[in-house]
């Protein structure tokens, strides 16, 4: 029940979080690139119509001058001013009147016969050219009797010392300048707006001040251009990118299966390692109980043998001796390596120093190279290097690892014992190039019994390993064939 919620939730966290998360920031990416690109549509959309809006300003302010032109030098004559107005509102199809005004504002000629009953004196753009002398664009559109919308722009018609003789007053008709508009954009929602934000004219369903349009302003007018943002169609990108959510899926459970493989080789793994920790502990709980039990006889043994030794001094006598008492202390030193393999932290643990323990093994170890035919080096260095242990356990653990070192190199060779400080702890190396072991010898050289010596009881490295955990350390070996091994023991130095 434990292992399937475990599992459950691996899932959420591995696969189903990741995919929505994903999933998400694609999608926010993907709506966010949209938008910009809506946007990009948009300012080109403005920036088309403003240079559209600029050109058709500057084409009526350019008509209007060569009207004024014209018209100047024939001021007092009405009925001429009639005739020429006409002639241009016929040729021109974008206005929808045209008007000379006095100084003052009144009408004096038109394109009509009516024009004397059109009083547009006190319109505010009239009002800002008599004052300005300048031209000036209605901010509003007006209806005119027949219901056509316009919007008027005024133009000073300026004598000597800059006095204002007259007006040019010309209707622009929105029916065009939204024909214009829509012929460059059928489709975005548009509108043109005043400097008072107030909506002249619009195309569609025209656009509002907000966060979802782009505002644009004409250079000749003081007005602007808005276009509305076109808003992303959501289902049309999920349709479009459906297979990046399918890709994530994919790569997320591929994910999920292979912690689940990584989580299950650790589970056997460490299944493995408990069932050789337990295997340990059943032989040491077996020697704890009856080491004891064993050494008593053996002493015994061993004084009789002792004993009848001394008895029978016959040379075949004494070499049956010889080798029963060998077998007597092979049988204590096993015994010996049990005991310690069931309780190895059992004695009191002190401060030693590893550079006297080597000064003390050196002659024995030095001895058992000679009989080898082995060259000793010990680089120790010359201060006192103190760690927390049991001192002949210190030294049962080098003497075992010199004499396995010694083993392998029958032919001669060479021994190497290094101590060397690294930062807060000490690394005892052990070298030799004799025969070095396999990868396969390697991955079992801690496993209980397990020996490659015809002689060998298959515990010295695994009392070795036991004693240097009980001291807080580790050890670790590498070895190749024909090459030779280094076993590295790390231990935490004291002040």
């Amino acid at each position: 029940m434990k292992i399937t919620t475990q599992k459950k939730i691996s899932y959420i966290v591995i696969v189903v979080i990741p995919i929505m998360i994903t999933a998400v920031l694609f999608f926010n990416y993907q709506i966010n690139k949209e938008e910009a690109k809506n946007k990009a549509h948009a300012e080109w959309v403005a920036s088309i119509h403003q240079k559209q809006w600029d050109s058709y300003i500057n084409k009526v302010v350019s008509s209007l001058n060569i009207l004024s032109l014209s018209i100047q030098p024939n001021i007092d004559t009405p009925n001429e001013m009639d005739s020429l107005l006409k002639k241009v509102f016929t040729n021109e199809h974008i206005y929808g009147g045209l008007f000379l005004l006095d100084s003052k504002g009144k009408t004096i000629a038109g394109v009509n016969d009516t024009y004397d009953s059109i009083d547009i004196s006190e319109e505010d753009y009239i009002l800002e050219v008599i004052n300005s002398k300048d031209l000036v664009i209605s901010n509003r559109e007006e209806v005119l009797s027949n219901g056509q919308k316009v919007i008027g722009i005024a133009m000073p018609i300026l004598g000597q010392h800059n006095r204002l003789d007259a007006i040019i007053t010309a209707y622009l008709r929105v029916d065009y300048l939204i024909n214009l508009t829509k012929m460059l954009s059928s489709e975005e929602n548009i509108a043109i707006m005043n400097g008072q934000k107030e909506t002249i004219l619009y195309i569609n369903d025209g656009a509002t001040l907000g966060e979802n349009v782009i505002n644009m302003p004409i250079d000749r007018l003081p007005w602007s251009i808005m276009v509305e943002l076109v808003k992303p169609n959501i289902w049309n990108i999920v349709k479009a990118n459906i297979w990046i959510p399918l890709f994530f899926i994919l790569i997320f459970h591929l994910i999920y299966l292979i912690m689940i493989l990584y989580y299950q080789r650790k589970v056997r793994k460490e299944e493995t390692k408990e069932n050789e920790i337990q295997k340990l502990e059943l032989v040491g709980n077996l020697a704890a109980s009856s080491a004891h039990e064993i050494r008593n006889p053996l002493t015994g043994i061993k004084g009789l043998i002792q004993l009848l030794s001394e008895k029978h001094q016959d040379q075949k006598d004494q070499l049956y001796f010889s080798i029963i008492q060998k077998e007597i202390a092979r049988i204590n030193e096993i015994v010996s390596q049990f005991l310690i393999l069931g309780k190895p932290t059992a004695q009191k643990k002190h401060n030693m120093n590893l550079k006297m323990i080597i000064a003390e093994l050196n002659p024995l170890i030095i001895s058992e190279a000679n009989l080898y035919n082995v060259k000793y080096i010990d680089k120790v260095p010359d201060e006192d290097i103190y760690v927390l242990g049991i001192a002949d356990q210190m030294k049962q653990v080098l003497l075992n690892l010199t004499k396995n070192a010694l083993e392998a190199m029958e032919n001669g060779g060479q021994l190497e014992l290094t101590v060397r400080p690294i930062r807060s702890n000490v690394l005892i190396s052990v070298t030799d190039n004799g025969i070095g072991m396999s990868s396969r010898q390697l991955k079992k050289i801690f496993e209980p019994f397990n020996t490659s010596k015809e002689s060998g009881t298959g515990l010295g490295l695994v009392v070795c390993k036991r004693i240097i955990e009980s001291f807080d350390g580790e050890i670790q070996i590498s070895s190749r064939e024909k090459k030779g091994t280094r076993v590295n023991i790390i231990l935490p130095l004291i002040d």
